[in-house]
């Protein structure tokens, strides 16, 4: 009896940790630290809660909690316009995974080498940031078929180089500044017992 106990009241316990931790990724995505010009922000480490969750608890709550994001995270297009930016049914769809389902749920990823610790867990980190950049490359080359002019002085008919460009401009600064937050803030004892699951009973 102590024992299944004891598992029903980690899977709250992770159960709430997730919803804490999407709640908290949603909120920090609201607080865009720059908007690029040509389009695309740089939040305020918007995908470290979901990061540290999955490499607290593994990969498969990491998923689980990444997807809820990723809902958020869609339901914010929504309210940015998505139904108003003139794709066909078939490119809406296509974008809806690849920009936001697939390109958030991939954050879950962060955990795969949690047990190899701190520079198991700093590239899990930095792993995720790259695999969601690579959701969107696709979706600027296939779904967008983006070209045409990025910035003053600056364009191309080259839709490869186009969504290179135009998502590496703030998702390389994202990727930064989530490793680095990932570094500081896992080099801090009582964050890295936590993060490291050394509580979890």
């Amino acid at each position: 009896m102590a024992t299944a106990n004891t598992r029903t009241g980690s899977k709250t316990r992770a159960l709430v940790e997730g919803a804490a931790m999407v709640a908290l990724a949603t909120a920090l995505s609201y607080v865009r630290i720059f908007k690029l010009p040509w389009g695309g922000s740089i939040t305020l480490l918007s995908m470290l809660p979901i990061v540290f969750f999955s490499i607290r608890r593994g990969l498969g709550a990491g998923f689980a909690a990444s997807f809820v994001f990723s809902l958020f995270q869609f339901v914010q297009g929504i309210l940015d316009g998505l139904f108003g930016w003139g794709l066909t049914p078939g490119m809406l769809v296509a974008c809806i995974f690849l920009d936001y389902i697939g390109a958030f749920t991939i954050l879950g990823i962060a955990g795969i080498f949690r047990k190899k610790g701190l520079l198991g867990e700093v590239s899990g980190s930095v792993l995720a940031v790259f695999l969601r950049f690579i959701f969107h490359f696709l979706s600027g080359v296939v779904i967008w078929h983006s070209a045409g002019k990025l910035w003053e002085g600056f364009e191309t008919e080259n839709s490869w180089l186009y969504s290179l460009l135009y998502n590496g401009a703030y998702m390389l600064p994202e990727l930064i500044l989530t490793t680095v937050a990932a570094v500081v803030f896992l080099h801090i004892p009582q964050i890295r017992r936590l993060v490291g699951g050394e509580d979890i009973q």
